[in-house]
């Protein structure tokens, strides 16, 4: 586990604001995200589709369109360096050397036309220098380390001779190839079976455990990181509405919208006839600029202020932040206290 301190901060983000001009108006997609990420530490950052964590992390090392993307404010210091006032030409060799990608589907991440082997030697070549032979031994180990089987013979095969969970195997062996200091994992085991999902969920354990490294797991689903990360972060509508400890966000939620989400997941130990939770009604229009709570509409502990005042992320107790009026567990309004 991480310490709190300064010293082992890998990524320091502060308020990310990112937009995207559309024929429709601007689409306020993310809306003053801050957040640290320390050496050895796994963030999971959970909330539903379109809630703004994958832009986010997009934005980060500028892999959106640009336009009509635009990253209007903020600051994110890798390394001392600020990436967001990076040029392409040098976050380029960041991207993939320093910090490490994991997209949701390998099949259109991976080139079809290009060998994996090809795809694994030639970032070892750019980034690290190796000679052929060289990035060809590695090249098998990383393989190797992923659980390939026959990783050696496996080089000169193509993406679509591999099965899914495989080529996500394979993807985690590219972003690993040059010892990222930093990994982000944006939704990796979405489009895989259960089966294959536990078996990439085991993978990273061991390789984070084994390697070290800061990573960064965006997924919609809670179930996911509940036995994989040290911190969760909370989205909904471009805004962070809650931050704890893993064990924390589980067992206390102190955000209508974490509640709701947690309703949502099956009980395996419980009455298999109890049906599962949804929550009801829609996220707000990103195209209007948020003057109130974003989820109070479909909040059924809103109340006056709830429509009129956006809360912002407060320390409520220790590692543990919430932006709501709502008291969860004294059943009313939250006196307000020194924002975060």
């Amino acid at each position: 586990m991480p310490t709190n301190s300064n010293a082992n901060i890998v990524l320091s983000v502060k308020n990310i604001v990112t937009q995207f001009n559309t024929v429709d108006g601007k689409v306020h997609a993310v809306n003053g995200v801050s957040f640290d990420v320390r050496q050895g530490e796994l963030l999971g950052v959970v909330g539903e589709s379109g809630c703004g964590k994958s832009v986010t992390m997009m934005s980060l090392v500028k892999l959106l369109p640009m336009p009509p993307g635009e990253i209007s404010e903020g600051s994110a210091i890798f390394e001392g360096q600020d990436l967001i006032q990076t040029s392409i030409n040098d976050l380029q060799k960041i991207r993939g050397s320093e910090i490490g990608f994991i997209f949701q589907d390998p099949m259109t991440s991976l080139n079809p036309v290009l060998t994996i082997g090809y795809q694994l030697i030639e970032p070892l070549r750019l980034h690290k220098n190796l000679s052929k032979s060289a990035a060809r031994t590695r090249a098998i180990e990383l393989l190797e380390l992923v659980g390939i089987p026959m990783a050696s013979s496996r080089l000169g095969d193509y993406p679509h001779q591999f099965s899914g969970g495989m080529r996500q195997r394979v993807m985690i062996a590219m972003a690993l190839s040059c010892d990222p200091k930093l990994l982000i994992a944006d939704e990796p085991t979405t489009a895989l079976d259960v089966t294959m999902q536990a078996q990439i969920l085991d993978l990273v354990r061991s390789l984070r455990n084994e390697l070290g490294m800061a990573i960064i797991w965006v997924t919609h689903d809670l179930g996911v990181v509940a036995n994989l990360a040290d911190r969760v972060m909370v989205m909904y509508s471009g805004f962070i509405v809650e931050r704890a400890d893993v064990t924390k966000l589980y067992s206390k939620p102190k955000h209508p919208y974490t509640y709701a989400l947690l309703k949502t997941l099956p009980d395996m130990e419980g009455d298999r006839s109890h049906r599962l939770e949804s929550i009801e009604g829609q996220p707000p229009d990103q195209l209007k600029p948020t003057t109130s709570c974003p989820f109070a509409p479909r909040c059924e502990y809103a109340f006056d202020r709830c429509t009129h005042e956006n809360p912002q992320l407060e320390l409520i107790a220790e590692n543990h932040e919430v932006a709501c009026w709502w008291d969860m567990e004294r059943h009313s309004p939250r006196p307000s206290t020194s924002s975060i």
